[in-house]
């Protein structure tokens, strides 16, 4: 049986015509269920995504989403300017300290008495000195203007300058 359509594409058996097309539809059934398995995958994924919302909720969601993220992001700068404000402030601050105690007279023991040098990061502050007696107690002040005093300092109040002028002052890495 020799048909003139399958004799013009070079089959002579029409049974090599069903093996092709049984390979065929054994591939396209293949297809089909992969397809299948991913559609229902992609349906469970969209079911969770949807579940309790109507499309139109969903998109004023998102947008409130991104109002909020536009709401942070404006948060973010002014910590931002105030974080940098804080430390432009800190730099006036009190951060270098130096302090020596000691006996101001050899009678009293306990080193009772005291020099604090408290300085900023121009190096500028104060030094209090306390001196303890067994009459009472004497406090004294000096001003420091750049590392320096316009009045002598004492043993003690040199040590304590020094120790504050070595301090490290606290140094923001943004």
């Amino acid at each position: 049986m020799n048909n003139g359509i399958l004799g013009s594409i070079g089959i002579s058996d029409p049974g090599v015509l069903i093996i092709i097309l049984f390979v065929l539809v054994i591939i396209l059934l293949v297809l089909l269920v992969f397809l299948l398995i991913r559609y229902n995958q992609l349906n469970v994924s969209y079911q969770m995504f949807m579940k309790g919302r109507k499309a139109e909720s969903l998109e004023e969601e998102i947008g409130a989403l991104f109002n909020d993220i536009g709401t942070l992001k404006s948060s973010t700068e002014k910590n931002r300017k105030d974080i940098k404000k804080i430390v432009e402030n800190l730099h006036e601050c009190y951060q270098r300290v130096g302090i020596v105690k000691y006996d101001a007279f050899k009678e009293m023991g306990g080193k009772l008495s005291f020099s604090v040098a408290l300085l900023n990061d121009n190096e500028t502050g104060f030094i209090v000195n306390s001196i303890h007696s067994s009459e009472g107690c004497y406090v004294y002040t000096k001003e420091i203007v750049n590392g320096e005093c316009a009045i002598s300092l004492g043993e003690e109040e040199k040590k304590a300058l020094t120790l504050a002028l070595s301090a490290e002052p606290y140094v923001y890495d943004n």
